[in-house]
């Protein structure tokens, strides 16, 4: 009787399924994290969003503190790219006049006067990162001599300050508010969550008390209450640590949550048995092989947590509750958006508001596909 062939594996095909087999969580979480074209998409502008924190200096066109009285609520300017057939960037200058009926500033555009734009072009100097001296910038404009010179791609506020800088600047705050403030509710989350889980009884029915006591607060009025709390004279580096604190301690009742729930499910697990019976102290057992049993899945909750404290703290700055002037963030950029006739006059000032929702849907997707990749080996 003949022999029967035995079926063979092609070699690419044996190539991945041997790398399959051979590698580790975080790989497969990253292989399947890459095939979730909206995650990728909002991974890439939260890069670009903390890049940009992170350069504000070196974006921004002009001091963002700096202000200019005959420039109050200017609109944005159109940047031209190509001037007589050739990339050539520039603006036309801007001419304003006091409206003699409404005392506002009326602007007109100054056809014949151009103002080219350069990039790595000079302006008020800063220091990159906090360490390295410089007066270079992303962009700016080249001096025409007419006393006209003006470059505000967004337009202006009340007191004539570049909205475009402030926004770079702005996203520093709100971005690292969230950063913090989820750093600080991840402590509490898994340590709180953790230890309810793992030794239950009394130190359990405490702990989830205390949560629930929280969790049935009213947001905004124990925002409020706290909020009304902090003196009027504090700096703004002291409200930015409260403002942190606050968030915090209102955000860590979810992950703890999920964390006594895994605890719960994993402390009779033959894993945990073992180092137990080969003695691990409590605090290795809890921190050294159950945190990390599902670290994935406490990632993928930390970046679904980091949209609800940036809306909590932009929330906070537009009702006036949270940072004050002359901090910037995104909430006290939209607080000039609260006048109705203010925004019919000068939509501009709802501008600050796209990149607040660029950042929430970029979290969303981004944590979406963290969460399908937690399970790296599910269909």
């Amino acid at each position: 009787m003949p022999e029967l062939a035995k079926p063979t594996l092609t070699r690419p095909v044996a190539e991945t399924e041997k790398r399959i087999f051979v590698a580790s969580q975080w790989q497969l979480m990253w292989w399947r994290f890459r095939k979730h074209i909206l995650a990728m998409i909002g991974m890439v502008i939260l890069i670009a969003f903390y890049g940009a924190a992170l350069t504000a200096e070196f974006l921004a066109i002009q001091d963002p503190e700096a202000s200019r009285a005959r420039d109050s609520l200017m609109p944005p300017q159109s940047i031209h790219l190509f001037d007589q057939g050739k990339f050539d960037p520039f603006i036309f200058a801007v001419i304003g006049t006091r409206d003699p009926n409404t005392y506002r500033r009326v602007y007109q555009v100054d056809g014949d006067t151009k103002i080219h734009v350069r990039l790595l072009a000079t302006g008020f100097a800063y220091k990159l990162f906090g360490l390295i001296p410089t007066d270079r910038h992303l962009f700016g404009f080249e001096s025409a001599g007419t006393g006209q010179e003006t470059l505000y791609p967004l337009g202006t506020d009340e007191l004539g300050r570049d909205q475009w800088s402030r926004l770079v600047f702005a996203s520093r705050t709100s971005l690292l508010i969230g950063l913090v403030s989820v750093a600080l509710s991840l402590v509490l989350g898994v340590l709180l969550g953790g230890l309810s889980g793992y030794y239950g009884g009394l130190m359990d029915t405490g702990i989830q008390r205390v949560i629930e006591i929280l969790r049935s607060i009213p947001t905004i009025p124990l925002w409020m209450g706290l909020a009304a709390a902090v003196p009027r004279d504090w700096s703004v580096e002291r409200v930015y640590f409260i403002i942190t604190i606050i968030i915090s301690l209102i955000g860590w009742t979810e992950l703890a949550r999920v964390v006594r729930g895994r605890f719960l499910s994993l402390r009779e697990e033959e894993f945990v048995m073992a180092a137990q019976l080969s003695g691990c102290s409590k605090p290795r057992v809890i921190f050294r092989h159950m945190v990390p049993s599902f670290l994935s899945h406490i990632i993928a909750a930390t970046t679904l947590a980091l949209p609800a404290m940036i809306i909590s703290e932009t929330t906070l700055s537009f009702l006036g509750l949270g940072l004050r002037p002359p901090a910037i963030s995104w909430g006290v950029l939209l607080q000039q958006a609260q006048n109705v006739q203010t925004v019919a006059l000068s939509p501009w000032l709802l501008l600050p508001a796209i990149p607040v929702t660029l950042a929430i849907l970029a979290f969303n997707f981004m944590g979406d596909g963290l969460r399908d990749a937690a399970d790296p080996y599910g269909i």
